[in-house]
């Protein structure tokens, strides 16, 4: 195992600790990321501030590294943006000689096998665990073929949102439509002009859900004409709020979303609705809201932010045992569906076995092996990455 090659699949918070430990090792690796740069997905709302303080956001192993080329990993009290995570964090690491020459972007993995074999063949033996893994890449030369005998899947959920409709498939037309409803964190701040004078359709309670409703009504303060019609699935959210939320900006936020689910101009909230339709209406989508009864509302832009899967077709040639709620590792679910409910900040690692697949050498890690997308599952992703590679030292 000391001279296996690994193969990284994202450039994000873990996958470059993973980069990390096996340049320590003199492991052979390659990092391949779909994006232009380090953190590329966390780009996409990095004009979001996190919840957590610099130091809950720098991995041990990128302080040890950043330190040791004469460079200080971010620090103090206050918490960074994603665009400031990835300037002075994830890109600094990623140049580091290290890893710099192993790291291939624009190359995004979209599907994995084991050479000469299919998923139902030679199931979880070692005649399976022989054989070398095969990664289809696509890069803007093309497609081409790589292989490895390590596999360590770190590409995060943010690039797979979830549907709009009501559970969890897409509502009748949201297809027809997919080009006009933005499934990321908008800044619209930035971009009054695509945004002012706009009715905004708004899905979604989580606090990226609270985040865009927040912006918009700072917008519909200022730019008149600016309306939201916010669509939440529960009759009472809770907004996720935490008692004693030991993260001040979290609690923030999710007061924000209590005053404005208590009435503020421009903001219009239906709880306990689900969108059963969208359909073009001169250029406009008209959305069906269904709660019991069925209501139309006409709006110019639909936000959709109703969370975010790890994209399991990625590895659907491999023997991997998935949760039937998650899409996550099976042990792993099980080992946190059999722990006391609390809040994500409070939750630990299980332990390397809860991360194998019956499919050898195959880890799934970070968010993705949670099957959510969370800023707090950083921490968690770098505890996973020390005990996999214990793991693989062992094996060695």
């Amino acid at each position: 195992m000391a001279h296996s090659r690994l193969a990284i699949i994202g450039a994000g918070p873990t996958g470059l600790d993973a980069a990390l430990a096996a340049a320590d090792r003199g492991w052979p690796f390659t990092v391949y990321e779909a994006g232009d740069g380090a953190g590329a997905a966390i780009r996409t709302w990095g004009h979001v501030r996190l919840f957590t303080l610099w130091p809950m956001n720098v991995s041990p192993r990128m302080a040890a590294h950043l330190s040791a080329a004469g460079r200080e990993a971010p620090t103090g009290d206050d918490c960074p943006t994603g665009t400031e995570l990835a300037d002075r964090l994830l890109e600094p690491v990623a140049a580091l000689p290290e890893l710099a020459g192993s790291i291939r972007y624009r190359a995004r993995v979209t599907a994995l096998g084991r050479q000469g074999l299919l998923k139902h063949e030679e199931i979880a033996n070692d005649q399976r665990a022989a054989r070398p893994f095969r990664l289809l890449v696509q890069t803007a030369a093309g497609e081409e073929v790589a292989t490895a005998d390590v596999v360590l899947d770190c590409s995060g959920t943010y690039g797979t949102p979830n549907s709009t409709g009501d559970g969890g498939i897409p509502a009748i037309g949201e297809q027809a439509l997919a080009d006009r409803i933005v499934r990321t964190l908008p800044d619209v701040l930035t971009d009054v002009s695509s945004w002012a004078g706009q009715r905004v359709l708004l899905v979604g309670a989580g606090h990226s859900a609270q985040t865009a409703a927040g912006a918009l009504a700072q917008l519909a303060a200022r730019a008149p004409g600016t309306e939201v019609v916010w669509a939440v699935r529960s009759t009472e959210p809770t907004w996720g709020a935490v008692d004693e939320d030991p993260l001040p900006a979290r609690a923030d936020l999710t007061g924000e979303a209590r005053r404005l689910a208590a009435g503020v101009p421009g903001v219009e909230l239906h709880t306990g609705v689900v969108v059963e339709a969208l359909a073009d209406r001169g250029g406009r989508v008209a959305a069906t809201l269904r709660n019991g009864t069925t209501g139309e509302v006409v709006v110019d832009r639909v936000v959709s932010l109703t969370g975010y899967v790890g994209d399991h077709n990625l590895y659907r040639q491999l023997q991997v045992h998935e949760c039937y709620a998650t899409s996550a590792p099976m042990n792993l679910s099980a080992a946190l569906l059999g722990a006391a409910a609390g809040d994500c900040l409070q939750q630990q690692t299980h332990g390397v076995d809860v991360l194998r697949n019956p499919e050898p050498n195959f880890f799934i890690l970070g968010a993705k092996s949670y099957g959510r997308n969370n800023q707090f599952l950083m921490r968690i992703g770098w505890d996973q990455v020390d005990e996999v590679f214990g793991a693989l030292d062992a094996a060695s």
